[in-house]
């Protein structure tokens, strides 16, 4: 199997070109790297067809039948880690290190998922008279997955999705198809023939599955205008929807931290995937107090941090993975320029190939500008001055999302008080961006609807069902 060419979707366990391709994109050269096939309303059809002819047999297997061949998937990732890093880098962007942590946590989102198993709760149990309830699979699922992290958030689907007894139609991003592709072709006589149908496309694409009757289910991670589209759409057939969508996730910084170690951790909590993350640290709150040193430290640090094509040595930040959300970032820059903002750091683009933006650090801009009030989803990060906690919260509240947070303080207690109070669905006190499978991770307001990992999320890929046995027969 060549991971560097020859890319076909999968549909009921085979490759399948199409008579249109689209291009795939270095966005570090701005080279087209291959040609994807752009899936038609026919094959679109087939896939969904194969995943309802699948499902039957696929929902009537064992538990442990099915966690046995979810979790052969994670071996198949990891016998070909080197090329899924390689060619993450080439479509994604990111660097080295990025591309381990993101293939790595594929691996083992397989293998943990494949642990979970929903048990029936025995709710009564008396003589002659049970209630019981289980977890019954839904049918055909839709899995559409972002850009950012393409493999991984695929995973997150497809593994809760099979393991509790659903087939899946999976579409990844136009613009990072190349690995989800090669991994449906690594399943193909591993998984039953239908199980999993990968097939790549445009909008459109994406329309059909949320409008199309025979899909019980969309799973979609992306931006929150997006996700509003697909829940309207959904709502037809009154289609399950999990919604994982965007987030401007405060960090808020208390006066009592170490200012140096502190500071290396807020770099990696704004930048990390050159801050194409959700949970991003996007807008940094820092106590009066310290605030000046902390900058200063944060400035000092980042200029160690290299940009460059991530296939180069040494690199520790790839460009902007696509020329759409390249000009968002330059608009933005703009703009803050005009408003007359103050950049400790960054904020010229240079002229050349590749979407690069440099590291970008912004000093006290206003509360409702839009470097503030937008979610970048690229390396540009405000600092905020505060003097109250009171004042924090409510600042640190004030929007629209409710994805994330984190708080730093050497006050464990008070930060814990101060994270009751943020309104989203995970904070972190003292470090950020640990994720695990068994541990439930959703958005609040506008950041989403239903939960992804544990088995608050693996129930989402099911319906309940109880049934009533009264074993005492009726008198004739």
């Amino acid at each position: 199997m060549d991971f560097f060419s020859d890319y076909t979707m999968t549909i009921e366990g085979a490759g399948v070109s199409s008579a249109k391709t689209f291009d795939a994109v270095n966005p570090a050269t701005e080279a087209v790297i291959a040609a994807v096939p752009d899936a038609d309303r026919a094959i679109f059809d087939r896939a969904v067809a194969s995943a309802k002819r699948a499902f039957p047999a696929w929902s009537e297997k064992p538990w442990r039948a099915r966690q046995d061949l979810v979790s052969k998937l994670g071996d198949l990732i990891e016998q070909n880690a080197e090329d899924f890093i390689r060619l993450l880098t080439m479509e994604q962007g990111k660097a080295r290190a990025g591309a381990e942590w993101e293939i790595g946590g594929s691996v083992a989102w397989c293998r943990e998922i494949a642990k979970q198993a929903l048990e029936p709760d025995m709710v009564e149990n008396t003589d002659g008279r049970t209630v019981e309830t289980s977890r019954t699979p839904l049918g055909v699922v839709g899995g559409i997955t972002p850009w950012n992290f393409p493999l991984l958030l695929a995973v997150w689907k497809v593994a809760p999705a099979l393991v509790a007894g659903n087939t899946i139609v999976l579409k990844p991003s136009p613009f990072t198809p190349l690995c989800t592709l090669k991994f449906g072709e690594l399943t193909r006589g591993v998984l039953p023939a239908g199980v999993l149908n990968v097939i790549s496309g445009g909008n459109e694409l994406g329309e059909w599955m949320t409008r199309c009757e025979d899909i019980r289910k969309i799973s979609f991670t992306g931006s929150t205008a997006t996700g509003r589209k697909i829940m309207a759409s959904a709502s037809g057939n009154l289609k399950r929807i999990t919604l994982e969508l965007g987030g401007n996730d405060p960090a808020i910084v208390m006066p009592d931290v170490d200012v140096q170690a502190t500071a290396k951790e807020l770099i990696w909590a704004a930048f990390q995937n050159s801050a194409q993350f959700c949970v991003a640290a996007k807008r940094l709150y820092i106590h009066e107090d310290i605030y000046d040193a902390l900058a200063e430290a944060l400035v000092e640090y980042a200029r160690t941090v290299k940009v460059g094509d991530g296939l180069q040595q040494g690199v520790d930040l790839g460009p902007i993975q696509n020329a759409m959300q390249f000009e968002k970032l330059k608009d933005l820059l703009a703009d803050s320029k005009k408003n007359g903002h103050r950049f400790l750091l960054g904020g010229q683009i240079e002229d050349g190939p590749g979407y690069f933006v440099p590291v970008t650090i912004i000093d006290n801009p206003p509360e409702d500008s839009r470097v503030v009030t937008e979610e970048a989803f690229g390396p540009v990060l405000p600092l905020l001055k505060f003097r109250d906690t009171e004042d924090v919260i409510r600042r640190a509240n004030d929007t629209e999302y409710g994805l994330a947070a984190s708080i730093w303080s050497a006050d464990a207690d008070r930060a814990r008080n101060i994270a009751q109070r943020i309104e989203a669905g995970t904070v972190w006190i003292n470090e950020i961006h640990t994720f695990s499978p068994h541990v439930a991770f959703g958005g609040h307001k506008q950041s989403g609807i239903g939960i992804e990992n544990s088995l608050h999320g693996l129930a989402e890929y099911t319906n309940s069902k109880t049934i009533v046995t009264n074993r005492m027969a009726p008198v004739s």
